[in-house]
C-alpha cells in the first residue's frame, strides 16, 4: 500500500510548492461589500480547522466551511489555521484551486499567547474573531481560551458534537458568542450540563455544504474501472476504533484493547456489508466501488470485503487500494446511485450533493450519527449493536438500489433540509461577526 507521503509527492501540484510555504497572503478570501470599497476594512475571520489529514472527512470540513463563509459573509476576511502540525502540499493545492486567495497560517500557542511563528502572531493580531469549525468535538478548546482570556478576543464553535473532552470544553463552550451543535444529542448533553453561550443550538456538520470537485481524476477512474453513472453503488468499512497507531504522522502508540475489539467484531460488522454487496450485484448487476475515508480502511476493505465475497460477485467490485483526496472522492460520489458503510462524512458528502447515503454507527462511535434522524434520515441511520436494525440494513441497501428515483428524492429533501438550517445558523454567524466588528 501506498504511503501518504509518496502519495503527496506524486500528486501535489509543482505551483504549490511555493504556496505551501507562504504562510500568509495579502489579499481577503472573498470580494469585499460597498462599506468596505469604501475604505473599511473587512471582517478578519481566523479559522480553526483542518484537524486530520489521514481521512477526507475531516479534510472536508475546511472547504465546507469556506464555501458557506463565501456565501453567508462574503465581505471576509479568512485566514485558515490548520489544527495539524503540517498540511499536506496536496490539501492546499485542493483549497487554492477552489479558494484562490485564501491565507493559510500554521504554528502553535502556548499558554501565554506566543506563537511558534510569526505569520500565526500576526494572523491572530489581526483577527476580529475566531471560529471553530465543525468536528468531533471543539478540538481546539484550549486554543479558544488563549483567544478569549489572553487576547479578549470573541469567538464561535459550529457544528460540533459534544462530550469528548469533559470540564475544559464546558467551560470554555460557556465563553463562546454561540455554540452550534451538529446532532440533537450533543445539544441536550451541552444543556443538561450547564453551557450557557448567549447562543446555543443545533445545526449539521459543515460538510453538507461541501463544493469542492475533482472531475478530471474522477473521470480518469472510472473510466478506468469500467464504472458507468448510476451503474455503481459505494462501500465504505471500518473499525470499530480507528486505528490512529497506523497513522505515520501521528506516531501514537498501538492500543492493544481498541485492537482486540476490532478483531473481535470485524466479522459482525462486515457480514452485513457483504450480504448487502451479494444481493446488489445479484439482483441489479450493479457494481460496488469499496472505498475509504480514512486510509487504514484500504487493507480492511480488502481482508474484510472483497477477499470474503463469492466467486461469481467478485468480478463486479472495484477496491480502491490508493489513497484519494476530498474534491476526487466527491466527484466519484456524485456519479454513483448511492453508498453505503460505516463512516459519517462520505454520506454526508453524498447528500450534500443529493446522492443517497445510509450510516451504519454502533457504541464506540459519538453522537454524531444522530444527525441522520436529525435531518429525517432515520430510515437510513443503523446501530449495528442492534441485531434488529441489522436485520433490515441488506433490505433497506437493496431498496435504495433499485429504486434510484425515490432515493434521490429522498436524499435531496434531506440536502434542501440540511442547508436551510445552516443557512439560519449562518446569518447568526454573519450578524455576530459584523456586530463585533462594529464594536472593535
Amino acid at each position: 500500500m501506498s504511503t501518504r507521503r509518496n502519495f503527496i509527492k506524486q500528486s501535489a501540484l509543482t505551483a504549490s510548492g511555493a504556496i505551501f510555504f507562504q504562510s500568509v497572503f495579502s489579499s481577503p478570501l472573498f470580494s469585499c461589500d460597498e462599506g468596505d470599497k469604501r475604505g473599511k476594512s473587512p471582517r478578519n475571520i481566523l479559522l480553526r480547522s483542518g484537524w486530520q489529514v489521514e481521512n477526507i472527512g475531516d479534510i472536508a470540513h475546511t472547504p465546507a466551511m469556506l464555501a458557506l463563509i463565501e456565501k453567508y459573509i462574503p465581505n471576509a476576511s479568512v485566514t485558515f489555521w490548520p489544527y495539524y502540525h503540517v498540511l499536506p502540499e496536496n490539501e492546499v493545492a485542493m483549497l487554492k484551486k477552489r479558494f484562490p486567495n485564501l491565507k493559510i497560517v500554521e504554528g502553535k500557542l502556548d499558554a501565554q499567547g506566543k506563537a511558534t511563528t510569526t505569520a500565526l502572531q500576526e494572523a491572530i493580531a489581526n483577527a476580529d474573531f475566531m471560529l471553530h469549525n465543525s468536528g468531533p468535538a471543539t478540538i481546539g478548546w484550549a486554543d479558544l481560551n488563549i483567544f478569549k482570556k489572553v487576547f479578549k478576543k470573541p469567538f464561535g464553535v459550529y457544528g460540533v458534537t459534544y462530550g469528548l473532552y469533559g470540564t475544559p470544553e464546558k467551560e470554555i463552550l460557556s465563553d463562546a458568542e454561540f455554540v452550534y451543535f451538529r446532532d440533537s444529542v450533543s445539544l441536550q448533553k451541552a444543556k443538561d450540563a450547564g453551557i450557557h453561550a448567549p447562543v446555543m443550538g443545533f445545526t449539521p456538520d459543515a460538510v453538507f455544504s461541501i463544493d469542492v470537485t475533482d472531475d478530471e481524476k474522477a473521470t480518469q477512474f472510472l473510466s478506468a474501472n469500467n464504472l458507468a453513472v448510476e451503474k455503481f453503488m459505494c462501500c465504505i468499512p471500518k473499525h470499530r476504533s480507528t486505528p490512529m497507531w497506523l497513522h505515520k504522522n501521528k506516531n501514537r502508540p498501538f492500543d492493544a484493547v481498541r485492537n482486540a475489539r476490532n478483531e473481535e467484531m470485524k466479522e459482525h460488522d462486515h457480514i452485513p456489508l457483504r450480504n448487502a454487496i451479494i444481493e446488489v450485484v445479484r439482483k441489479t448487476k450493479m457494481k460496488i466501488l469499496i472505498c475509504h475515508e480514512d486510509e487504514t480502511e484500504m487493507q480492511i476493505g480488502k481482508e474484510w470485503l472483497l477477499d470474503k465475497l463469492p466467486e461469481d460477485v467478485k468480478p463486479n467490485i472495484v477496491w480502491r487500494n490508493t489513497p484519494w483526496l476530498t474534491d476526487e472522492a466527491i466527484s466519484i460520489y456524485k456519479h454513483s446511485a448511492g453508498l453505503f458503510g460505516a463512516e459519517m462524512h462520505s454520506p454526508i458528502m453524498c447528500i450534500a450533493h443529493g446522492i443517497p447515503a445510509i450510516v451504519v454507527r454502533w457504541e464506540e462511535q459519538s453522537s454524531k450519527g444522530i444527525m441522520w434522524n436529525d435531518i429525517g434520515l432515520s430510515d437510513w441511520l443503523f446501530d449495528f449493536d442492534k441485531e434488529e436494525e441489522i436485520k433490515r440494513f441488506v433490505p433497506t441497501v437493496l431498496a435504495m438500489a433499485m429504486d434510484t428515483k425515490q432515493s434521490k428524492a429522498k436524499a435531496g429533501k434531506a440536502k434542501k433540509y440540511a442547508q436551510e438550517l445552516q443557512r439560519k445558523s449562518m446569518k447568526v454567524v454573519e450578524k455576530t461577526s459584523r456586530s463585533l466588528r462594529k464594536n472593535a
